[in-house]
């Protein structure tokens, strides 16, 4: 079993709104909430084998303030007091408050040191690991492709703002209005070549040795399990990888607050888990994911639905 969140956002402020200005975003009561998933994950028999975090962990707010560090250091000292391994998807939020090169010497770097080899070149943080026999867990990177948290004269966030301008004529790269494909906005990214060839040999393996795979990434792959907004720019190249190959049996991803679910053409299930940050103080947003021969039971917290996926 291993526990599953999205979305922190935490921040030292009062509560405020999304973008649209109508969503109530609860910035300090996120921690707290946090902190009783962290509770509650530790009362788990068996205890859980790891935790996965999709993601946007602390939120954008905190850069503007000068209080990032001192906003990571809380979020990853209440992880902390779990004994299992939390493992990390780097999300928008996550950019806003720190560059990449800063990130890598950060808490949510958690890709294993001395990694496997064969792992995605440059600075692209995806990685696998096995926590079970049989049984295999992507962290893909999904603003490898992205203006945010690169240096404008690199190489990829050159690559990168030329997409995104073909798509987005906006003033505000921010702003889908208009577009025809409005997930090409700056607070998503994509997934490079390079690491969607790396990932389409880790699942040939994976084939190989019969093993079941579960992916995770801070934003979800399946139009059917976002709105057209929250989207990975070439979502459609990470599905294709997925689709030639048998081992995927669930996508995880965050980013879309109001959560979502499908299972595709080719049974996979593609899991958008709802976000910590718009989760009122009375309820939570969390779950934990049991692992069968022929089926994973997501038991919801809060927000998060019961759920059982069978492969």
């Amino acid at each position: 079993s291993f526990g599953v969140i999205a979305d922190i956002q935490y921040a030292d402020a009062e509560d405020g709104y999304d973008f649209g200005g109508y969503r109530r975003r609860y910035y300090r009561q996120s921690l707290n909430l946090l902190r009783d998933a962290v509770e509650a994950w530790g009362t788990e028999r068996p205890p859980l084998a790891f935790v996965l975090q999709l993601g946007d962990s602390i939120d954008g707010l905190n850069a503007r303030s000068g209080k990032a560090e001192g906003a990571l250091e809380q979020v990853l000292a209440a992880l902390g007091r779990l004994p299992v391994p939390v493992h990390h998807a780097w999300g928008n939020h996550e950019f806003y408050n720190f560059s990449r090169a800063r990130l890598v010497h950060t808490g949510l770097n958690s890709r294993p040191a001395g990694a496997m080899a064969g792992l995605p070149a440059g600075d692209c943080q995806a990685y696998h690991f096995s926590p079970a026999a049989r049984f295999r867990v992507v962290v893909l990177d999904a603003y490898d492709l992205s203006i945010l948290g690169r240096e404008p004269d690199s190489p990829r966030y050159q690559e990168s703002l030329q997409l995104l301008r073909e798509k987005n004529p906006n003033d505000n790269l921010n702003s889908p209005a208009g577009l025809k494909e409005p997930r090409f906005v700056e607070f998503n990214g994509g997934f490079s070549q390079a690491q969607l060839d790396w990932f389409n040999e880790v699942l040939k393996l994976s084939d190989e040795n019969q093993e079941k795979v579960v992916v995770m990434g801070h934003l979800p792959i399946h139009p059917d399990a976002s709105d057209r907004v929250c989207l990975a720019w070439n979502y459609e190249d990470a599905l294709s990888v997925i689709h030639s190959h048998q081992c995927v049996i669930c996508f995880l991803a965050g980013h879309l607050h109001d959560g979502g679910y499908c299972l595709d053409s080719h049974g996979i299930h593609h899991l958008t888990l709802e976000g910590v940050i718009e989760t009122p103080p009375e309820s939570n947003a969390f779950g934990t994911i049991y692992v069968y021969e022929d089926k994973m039971i997501l038991k919801g917290r809060g927000r998060i639905s019961d759920r059982v996926m069978h492969f």
